[in-house]
């Protein structure tokens, strides 16, 4: 039968001669082993995951990239150690800020303190409360309860005053405005002693819980030209 035959016959029955039509060799319809995907990736995709793997972190898309994601595990108890290192080097840090801030800024946080200045001299004690910008609210010496000249100096006035001070603060109400109270010595006059026994005793005791800081502005000359005569009562 030849092959001009045998084409017709199929054409007329495909079914019939199907078995007899040579079948393709099974090497060419399987096809060749390739590692290579389906379909090629874009490059931009390629080099996002190739920056990933050398920082060692997850891709933009996964579920731990939510805002919500670490706020989340905080409240769940499953933060990893890594990320409690990172919040204690933190809180360190912080910590740090603010503790510098502080040195260079007592008073960042808190009111300015009023300034009670004892000004202790030989022959007169003077007290002067004054506000934190400096504006004077009361100012005070022996002379002001009575005592003159020679009777100005010594401890028992300055005592008088130092009592008679505090009283004045309460009266006039400062208590109420006055936060934190810094006390600025000057001088090393017998009204110095008056006035911290004052302080540490009954006569105080509305004014001493507000004290925050005692200093010391005694003048101290160096060289310099001559200075004046010591007065002599």
């Amino acid at each position: 039968m030849n092959s001009f035959s045998m084409n017709a016959l199929a054409k007329s029955l495909p079914s019939v001669c199907r078995p007899c039509q040579p079948r393709p060799a099974i090497m060419r319809s399987i096809r060749a082993f390739s590692s290579s995907p389906n379909a090629p990736s874009n490059s931009k995709d390629q080099a996002e995951q190739i920056e990933h793997q050398i920082l060692d972190r997850k891709p933009a898309n996964s579920e731990d990239s939510s805002p919500l994601s670490a706020i989340t595990k905080m409240m769940q108890g499953d933060q990893s150690p890594s990320s409690s290192s990172r919040v204690k080097s933190d809180y360190a840090r912080l910590a740090e800020s603010l503790e510098a801030d502080m040195m260079r800024n007592p008073y960042a946080d808190r009111a300015p303190p009023h300034h009670l200045h004892v000004f202790a001299h030989k022959h007169n004690t003077i007290l002067t409360l004054t506000r934190p910008n400096g504006d004077p609210m009361m100012s005070l010496s022996t002379g002001s309860i009575g005592f003159r000249k020679g009777g100005r100096a010594g401890f028992d006035p300055a005592y008088q005053l130092s009592s008679y001070v505090m009283t004045q603060i309460q009266d006039r109400g400062y208590l109420m405005e006055i936060k934190r109270l810094e006390i600025v010595y000057r001088g090393f006059g017998k009204g110095r002693d008056a006035f911290t026994k004052v302080l540490l005793g009954n006569e105080g005791r509305n004014v001493r819980g507000l004290v925050s800081l005692v200093t010391d502005s005694t003048r101290i000359k160096f060289g310099g030209t001559r200075s004046r005569k010591v007065r002599r009562l």
